[in-house]
C-alpha cells in the first residue's frame, strides 16, 4: 500500500533499519553492556520457545537472569584469580548471536 501511494519503501526500510542501530547503541553507551543482555535474552527465548507472548514475557527474564548468573560464573572462573568483566563474556554471545540473526532474517527484512 505504501508503493501505491509513491513512497520509496526499501529508502525507509534502511533508514529505519540503522536509525534502530543507532538508537540501541545509544542506550548501551549510557546502560552499560549488561544492558546488553536485555536485548539478547528476548531473541534467544524466542529461539527456543517460539513467538507465543504469553511464554515468551516469562522465559526471557528466566533467560536473561540464566545468561547473567552464567556470565558471572563463566567470568569468575575461567582466569582464577582474575575477573572478567560479565559484560565481555555476555558480549561474546550477544554479537554472534545478532549477527546470525541479521544474517538468516536479512531475506525477509530487506525484500
Amino acid at each position: 500500500m505504501a508503493k501505491g501511494l509513491g513512497i520509496e519503501t526499501s529508502r525507509v526500510r534502511i533508514w529505519s533499519s540503522l536509525l534502530s542501530v543507532l538508537v540501541a547503541a545509544a542506550i548501551i553507551s549510557f546502560t552499560g553492556v549488561i544492558g546488553f543482555v536485555g536485548l539478547v535474552a528476548p531473541h534467544i527465548a524466542r529461539l527456543v520457545i517460539g513467538g507465543d507472548h504469553r511464554y515468551l514475557i516469562p522465559y526471557s527474564a528466566l533467560f536473561g537472569a540464566i545468561l547473567l548468573l552464567s556470565a558471572d560464573t563463566i567470568g569468575r572462573s575461567l582466569l582464577s584469580p582474575a575477573v572478567i568483566p560479565v559484560g565481555i563474556v555476555v558480549s561474546y554471545l550477544g554479537v554472534p548471536l545478532f549477527i546470525q540473526l541479521i544474517l538468516t532474517r536479512r531475506k525477509e527484512y530487506f525484500q
